[in-house]
This record gives C-alpha cells, structure tokens and sequence, in this order.
C-alpha cells in the first residue's frame, strides 16, 4: 500500500508498522533481537509494529538497526538555499518567516475586489 496525504494518521502509524516488521523480518531478526539491538523494549516494538505512536528517539534507533537511516535522509532532504536569497540575507541563512505588508492587509481586511455590492 502506498502512504498518502489522504490517509489518516492511524493508516499511516499502521502500514509504517507494517513495513517496519518486513523489514525487520527480512533481516532474520526477532523481535527481542530488534529490541535489545535498538535499546528499547520488546513491548515497544510490538506496540510500533502494530501501528501505535512512538517517541522519534525510538524510531531513529530501530531505522538504524534495520539499516534505513538512508531511506531517513530521502525522506526529509537537506534544505537548500537560493543563491539570491543568501544576497538579499546578506549571507545569513534564514531564520525565520516573515510575512510581506501586502499579505498582511489581506488578511486583516481580505482580498480586494472591484467594489461591486454582492
């Protein structure tokens, strides 16, 4: 099954579970095995596998084990930055976002229209 924006959270929590244990399984490792070699409970990897919320810590161990901290970096690549944004930041990398004037006003008084009544 391919993970979508359309799934729910639970959906997305359950086919990660489930990929995890294939993966887990196609390396020949147990449970406890993948447990003891993250440094979490076997109980813990029962409850990701079946699709339950884990802390981020305990997934980076278990991608690690399961040798997928490439597919990590894939996932969620490297910002990078334009070259005329650093010259208009003066070579500072940004650090927040700032909202433009224009984008402000319509939000505070809406979109412009011709002036027509509705």
């Amino acid at each position: 099954m391919s993970i979508s924006d359309t799934m729910s959270d639970e959906a997305v929590l359950a086919e990660l579970g489930r990929r995890l244990a294939q993966r887990r399984i196609a390396l020949r490792l147990s449970q406890a095995e993948l447990a003891d070699r993250a440094g979490v409970g076997k109980r813990t990897i029962e409850r990701v596998e079946a699709g339950q919320s884990a802390q981020m810590t305990t997934l980076v161990r278990l991608l690690r084990v399961l040798e997928l901290m490439p597919a990590l970096d894939a996932m969620i690549p490297a910002e990078t930055v334009r070259p005329m944004t650093l010259l208009k930041q003066g070579g500072k990398l940004p650090q927040r976002v700032r909202k433009r004037d224009d984008e402000q006003k319509v939000r505070e008084t809406g979109p412009w229209t011709w002036g027509e009544s509705e």
